[in-house]
């Protein structure tokens, strides 16, 4: 089993050791991982992510042979693997020093003890209680035992949160048995069976089992930033950013803002309403084109079946548009086909990927979904339809107009062999 020496000391971030394993890459594992007796580097667990860093082996030049380690992770058996990029320099008995990435190690502390004084909050409030905690690298979630949150709710956790950062109030660690534990009253018991207990506790706020990385006061979680709810299916999912995370969010936030408001030519503070505006605007212009686009498609189609000669008491409409695309063409054939009894449009689009409509007037004798079939099939491609409307599509354009050709001499012939 591995010492773990962060239990005793969150801020430690350089130590001594001595290498007991080294695990090859093998089938299975692509990584090379080394198991030291101690180690300061956090494995995944409780939501919190592994720490990252280097283990240094001093050669006789008396310069370090560093390996990065990329990866920490707990073993059944208590052993705390680090995997690394490259084991070549590390062997069992070897000594060895850790070096903790610092800026990483510190961001984690921050979120976790942030988490801690944000779910005594909800818990003091509105008797919310935390039900999983996932630590990201942009953002922290937390999810609630409750069906809603109110904007009003988020923001009063959010403040209650804070004034106990600016209270800077110290944070203890300290070990119990399972039956001490019980008797102190703590926010939430791990349900894992355990002889003693790893406690975190926010003077006069918080109290609770945990074990990971903790600051020594409030005040040095910095501040906590809310930033949106969901509902999920246990609950609802916060999501949250504290410290130096949070800055650089608000940071990032506002640039945005800003940024928006200044396409928008408006104050910060009416992008929202700015926004609102151009969508309605948007939605009207929408509504506008829609209509404008009925007349067109209503008048070309009129013009259209006038032009078309009527054979064998038919009319059969054909075209291949190439500046128009799918919705057009079959809004097109639509509107050559209906108020009349006696019209067939065959139509196409080599617009983007190639489309067809064919379309008759509904007292027609004919089956446009089989035409259609037989049609895409000479094309390559896959398409169907009821009897009196198909579409389908294929990437080839040049035979199309030959293909539609074909399928209105179909129609003649039929219709002659009928007369």
């Amino acid at each position: 089993m591995t010492e773990r020496l962060f239990y005793d000391d969150s801020f430690l971030f350089e130590f001594d050791a001595q290498v007991t394993e080294v695990i090859p890459t093998r089938e299975g594992e692509a990584r090379p991982a080394a198991i030291l007796d101690r180690t300061a580097f956090y494995p995944t667990s409780g939501g919190q992510v592994f720490d990252t860093g280097w283990i240094v082996q001093a050669d006789a030049s008396g310069d370090g042979v560093r390996c990065m380690v990329v990866e920490v992770n707990d073993r059944e058996d208590g052993a705390i693997l680090h995997f690394v990029s490259d084991a070549a320099s590390l062997s069992r008995g070897v000594r060895v020093r850790g070096k903790i990435d610092s800026t990483r190690r510190l961001d984690h502390i921050q979120q976790h003890s942030g988490q801690h004084v944000l779910s005594a909050a909800f818990v003091r409030l509105f008797n919310a209680s935390t039900v999983s905690f996932h630590m990201g690298d942009d953002y922290c979630t937390i999810d609630l035992d409750t069906k809603a949150l109110a904007p009003e709710q988020v923001k009063a956790a959010e403040r209650l949160a804070n004034e106990i950062i600016l209270e800077n109030r110290p944070v203890e660690i300290r070990s119990v048995t399972q039956e001490e534990a019980q008797r102190l009253g703590l926010r939430k018991i791990p349900t894992v069976g355990r002889s003693e207990l790893r406690l975190i506790s926010i003077q006069d706020f918080d109290l609770t089992a945990c074990g990971g990385t903790h600051v020594r006061s409030t005040g040095q979680i910095g501040c906590i930033l809310l930033r949106k709810t969901e509902r999920v299916r246990q609950g609802v999912r916060l999501e949250f950013v504290c410290g130096q995370r949070a800055v650089a969010t608000a940071r990032r936030d506002y640039s945005c803002l800003s940024e928006a408001a200044e396409l928008c030519s408006v104050h910060l503070w009416d992008v929202p309403q700015q926004i609102r505006k151009a969508q309605e605007d948007v939605k009207a212009a929408h509504k506008s084109r829609e209509r404008l686009l009925e007349e067109l498609v209503e008048q070309q189609a009129l013009r259209l079946v006038a032009e078309t000669p009527v054979e064998n008491g038919r009319r059969v409409v054909i075209g291949a548009f190439a500046d128009r695309d799918l919705p057009f063409i079959r809004l097109l054939a639509q509107k050559c086909t209906r108020g009349t009894d006696n019209v067939i449009a065959l139509l196409a689009s080599t617009s983007g990927p190639t489309a067809l409509v064919f379309a008759q007037s509904p007292r027609q004798p004919f089956d446009m979904g089989a035409l259609m079939k037989e049609a895409l099939a000479k094309l390559g491609g896959r398409g169907g339809g009821s009897r009196d409307l198909a579409q389908g599509g294929t990437v080839e354009s040049r035979a199309v107009e030959p293909v539609l050709a074909e399928v209105r001499e179909k129609l003649r012939n039929t219709v002659d062999m009928k007369s």
